[in-house]
């Protein structure tokens, strides 16, 4: 990775100055700057530490103790236009340090990134994958595709980061703008060939993925969720709609790419009438004439056939025509599968080997993740926390299911209260035995959480309530029978719960295993 120096620094900011103060640069000793931050605690010698204005913490009260533990410049958000490009000198163990006022620097963050990191993405195939639900199922899935014909990938989202089987943890879906770009430069360090990220509104919103150059960007779906953050549905669009939307629009990024686009959503049918170079793909059959007359490339089903091992695929596409065969469950994973394979196959990945090693493609961790032991109900942990996943996972478990279905579930606290309702008719369409539980509470109470997911039900009388989540699951498998499928629903992979404002490990994958006797 190329050293930055204070010099460039100036250099790339001071173009933003007043006229009238750019001949009042002092002069400063040039150091060299091999990492940026935006947490104090992180700072060491040769940093550049960005104070941003945050919703919780405001980063320029730590600039004092940034400069004590070694930085040699700091980047400063301004409320103030006309303080925008103003370089300041600070005093600090016989060094003068340059302080670089920038106007709504959180917006400016991505892009100066990338420079000071050399550009990473311009290196690589990046893929950004938008959507309410499918994010995780589709990047792993390009990612582990592309390991499987020996081109070394890495993924960014909620499951963690890093090359598949080395992931960290994420705290993020989509890291900061500082850390989306140090982890592309440092894949590109390690000659990963293709990063699979997952790509948030939030991230969008607050310009996280501004200034990177992707591949191929994909959108999956868009349904209720994150109200909370965005207030409408249609600003929540909006945000999505940045990934994909031409520069003129404010959030837009540097470049999108191939545009892989899901006909089988309303919003996403509606995206591509107004993308002249749309990638089409539909799971629905009925769908498949009216794409091919679009006059646009394309994935469509003429065919799926759902088995006990999974699911067969047949296919008609503009790259071919063919069958995948999948181990994953359910129509909405028919979908995350094709988007992943369009997308391979925009990029320029050889159709026939995609299809042969479709096979070898694994379910991803807490996504309709199934445990079966001999006489005991089968149970898929999954994470659908949205109303519009927990009708896919049901009608997904349905498909498969030859006795009862069951449904364990729970919604957040301090989240989009809306949802809680809506969840509770969505599990009582579908459900014989239905039990509320705890989620993540919060700092919300968890009683009036689940008040609120019982006023959705047209009668409680069969909904059983047990807040000990672990509780709800061995209650669940001590009364199923062998034909039963339980559903537990919410957490997927996560390996925490929080009540009030304390992480406590627990994991629906740990407690599932451990009843049914599976050794994960």
């Amino acid at each position: 990775m190329a050293t930055y120096n204070t010099k460039q620094l100036i250099e790339y900011f001071s173009a933003q100055m007043p006229v009238s103060e750019r001949g009042k640069v002092l002069p400063f000793e040039y150091e060299d700057i091999n990492q940026l931050v935006l947490d104090s605690r992180q700072v060491k010698k040769k940093t550049l530490f960005v104070a941003l204005k945050g919703a919780n913490y405001d980063g320029r009260e730590f600039i004092p103790k940034a400069i004590e533990s070694g930085a040699v410049a700091i980047l400063a958000e301004t409320d103030d236009m006309g303080k925008n490009g103003i370089i300041t000198c600070l005093f600090a163990n016989n060094k003068k340090i340059p302080q670089i006022t920038v106007y709504k620097l959180a917006e400016k963050l991505s892009e100066f990134a990338g420079e000071f990191y050399g550009e990473p993405s311009k290196e690589m195939l990046v893929v950004g994958v938008t959507g309410t639900n499918g994010k995780t199922t589709v990047t792993q899935l390009i990612a582990q595709w592309a390991d499987l014909i020996n081109e070394k990938s890495a993924v960014l989202g909620t499951i963690g980061n890093g090359e598949l089987g080395k992931l960290t943890p994420a705290i993020n879906t989509t890291p900061s703008a500082v850390d989306t770009q140090g982890y592309l430069a440092n894949f590109l360090s390690k000659k990963v060939k293709l990063v699979a990220m997952e790509v948030s509104s939030h991230g969008l919103a607050l310009g996280r993925v501004k200034g990177v150059d992707f591949a191929a960007t994909v959108f999956t779906n868009l349904s209720r969720d994150h109200l909370d953050f965005h207030r409408t549905m249609t600003k929540y669009e909006q945000a999505k709609w940045s990934l994909f939307s031409p520069l003129t629009d404010k959030l837009a990024v540097k470049s999108s790419g191939k545009k892989i686009i899901n006909y089988d959503d309303k919003v996403g049918k509606r995206w591509i009438d107004k993308l002249d170079d749309a990638i089409i793909v539909s799971t629905l059959p009925k769908n498949l004439k009216n794409i091919r007359q679009l006059g646009k490339p394309y994935v469509g089903v003429h065919k799926i056939v759902y088995h006990n091992k999974g699911t067969s695929i047949y296919f008609d596409s503009s790259f071919g025509r063919g069958e995948l065969e999948s181990r994953l469950f359910g129509e909405f994973n028919v979908s995350n599968l094709l988007l992943a394979f369009c997308t391979l196959l925009a990029l320029g990945f050889p159709f026939y080997v995609l299809v042969n090693t479709a096979y070898h493609l694994q379910p991803v961790i807490g996504r309709m993740e199934i445990f079966k032991e001999k006489n005991k109900p089968t149970v898929i942990v999954d994470y659908a926390h949205t109303p519009d996943a927990l009708d896919k996972a049901l009608s997904a478990a349905k498909e498969h299911c030859t006795g009862a279905l069951w449904v364990i579930f729970g919604c957040g606290g301090d989240r989009d209260k809306g949802k809680r309702p809506l969840m509770a008719k969505v599990a009582h369409s579908y459900s014989s035995h239905i039990i509320v539980t705890n989620d993540n509470p919060r700092t919300e109470d968890a009683k009036m959480i689940i008040n609120d997911i019982m006023a959705g039900f047209s009668e409680t009388k069969s909904i059983k309530v047990i807040q000990d989540r672990k509780k709800a699951i061995q209650w669940a498998v001590n009364h199923g029978d062998e034909n039963d499928i339980i559903l537990v629903a919410g957490k997927g992979h996560e390996e925490y719960q929080i009540i009030g404002q304390k992480k406590y490990r627990y994991s629906d994958r740990k407690v599932v295993s451990q009843l049914l006797g599976i050794t994960l």
